[in-house]
């Protein structure tokens, strides 16, 4: 074979789980770990990193919010002025564009300050990933793979390429034919399923599951969050939910777990993708409750949890992109920005860090790897013409072959069970009981619904919309 046959530590594995949030920034969310608590091994935040606009110096400040009013522009174009050449100093002056010309959630772009992508978060904004930093392993060197928007970097996730550094407008349907790793999965009889809260992502992505395999679609839960007020919910899903899989030991081989996109999925869940304006502490509630399900489950002893985010959002992170090995068809010459990624699993030594470089194809390789290593091969013959007829694997593309795998941080010598979590649980119920006592399950849901979609909102709901059109039974993820 042309990729090595030993897959060390990765034979440690039996169940790989991945949960992909949504733009954020690893100084944002995670560069704290640097700055406020002294460890000096992450490559995190620093006292003086600032970006400068007009004569003002705008420095790397705390948040004082968990819930954000605006969305920062994360265009291909306004990713490259943030970049500016490596020097990581004009996501300042992008925002502040960005407020005049096209950020619909915001009233008046004058009580807004352009420093806000400047902001960070801490340990009590993040208790679950402060809790999993010093338990589990930090990377601080997974970069998104496209220096673009959301869905280039969902579909280098799932396919190893993009084709554009851009998004097809919101009012088109963002459906796409591309040849995802699942394919592999099936063609070697490896298990799988793709937990979500709407339709899932893979149905957009490759044709071959746009409408088949509902026994491999699942909703991550049926009852809501385990500490949120149980919902009234009839969903049509035969399949076991997330939940309940890893209570029972029956997690297929991978799992693939979406967020919460919007706030009408047939769960009642509001957001809990950390897309902003959503609350970054409803996404906190999300990798709570996969890690502690994966954690309390009978599989935990041979279980991967791989947590990241697909770009930066727009926020600040001081790390210049490295270049990037690219297939023909693609010339982007390099990654995109650092994002938060965190690697949960018994074998893995706690307070780590791994300065590796990685980026979602380095999930696409560690897949294979342990699974079906030969489906890394190069054929040897050029592959007959793809498209949207041709439902066969694919040769996963130069980047996912270069890619970096997650079994090196896989290192400690014994097994460990998962650390308590009993404070991280309790705090998490009280918060749920105090938001249903103020607003009531619906109100968030409902005031959202009347209020601007971010353009991923749209998007999810215009590939929902044009799914059902295809023949996808409304109720099922």
């Amino acid at each position: 074979m042309s990729v090595d046959s030993e897959i060390g530590n990765l034979g440690r594995i039996d169940t790989i789980v991945v949960v992909m949030l949504e733009n954020r920034s690893f100084d944002h969310m995670l560069g704290y770990l640097a700055l406020e608590k002294g460890r000096r091994d992450v490559d995190g935040l620093q006292a003086e990193f600032a970006n400068e606009l007009d004569g003002h110096r705008y420095r790397v400040h705390h948040l004082g919010s968990t819930s954000l009013s605006a969305d920062p522009d994360h265009s291909a174009h306004a990713i490259d002025t943030q970049i500016a050449d490596g020097n990581m100093d004009g996501f300042v002056a992008s925002f502040a564009a960005s407020l005049h010309d096209r950020d619909p959630y915001v009233e008046d772009v004058e009580d807004v300050d352009p420093g806000m992508v400047m902001g960070y978060y801490d340990a009590a904004d993040v208790p679950v990933y402060d809790h999993l930093a010093e338990a589990f392993c930090v990377c601080d060197r997974w970069f998104s793979s496209v220096p673009g928007p959301t869905l280039p970097n969902r579909l280098y996730s799932l396919s190893g390429r993009a084709g554009s550094r851009e998004e097809p407008p919101p009012h088109v349907p963002p459906i796409f034919h591309q040849s995802s790793f699942v394919r592999h999965l099936d063609a070697h009889d490896v298990s799988w399923r793709w937990y979500s809260f709407e339709p899932a992502t893979l149905r957009m992505t490759d044709v071959r599951y746009r409408l088949a395999h509902p026994n491999q679609f699942a909703y991550f839960s049926k009852t809501g969050l385990p500490w949120k007020t149980v919902l009234d919910i009839s969903i049509n899903s035969k399949s076991g939910s997330f939940l309940e899989d890893a209570a029972h030991g029956t997690l297929p081989s991978v799992c693939w777990i979406d967020p919460a996109f919007t706030n009408f999925n047939p769960l009642g869940i509001p957001l809990n993708d950390d897309h902003p304006p959503a609350d970054i502490a409803d996404g906190q509630d999300l990798v709570l409750a996969i890690y502690d399900a994966l954690a309390s489950s009978p599989q935990w002893e041979h279980s991967l949890l791989v947590i990241t985010y697909d770009e930066h959002g727009g926020f600040f992170d001081h790390v210049a992109p490295p270049e990037a090995a690219d297939d023909e068809a693609e010339k982007f010459g390099r990654y995109g920005v650092r994002v938060p990624a965190i690697i949960v699993s018994p074998w893995v030594q706690p307070r780590s860090v791994s300065h590796t470089r990685f980026d979602h194809t380095s999930i696409i390789k560690t897949i294979l790897s342990r699974f079906c290593p030969e489906a890394l091969d190069k054929p040897q013959r050029p592959e007959r013409a793809f498209g949207r007829h041709n439902l066969r694997p694919r040769y996963m593309g130069e980047r996912v072959a270069q890619a970096n795998h997650l079994g090196e941080l896989l290192s400690a010598e014994t097994f460990r069970a998962a650390p308590p979590r009993d404070a991280l649980i309790r705090d998490a119920a009280e918060r749920a009981a105090a938001q249903t006592r103020t607003d009531g399950p619906e109100t968030d849901r409902r005031a959202r619904a009347n209020a601007h979609l971010t353009d991923l909102e749209q998007r999810i709901l215009t590939a929902s919309r044009e799914l059902a059109r295809l023949g996808h039974p409304a109720g099922d993820p």
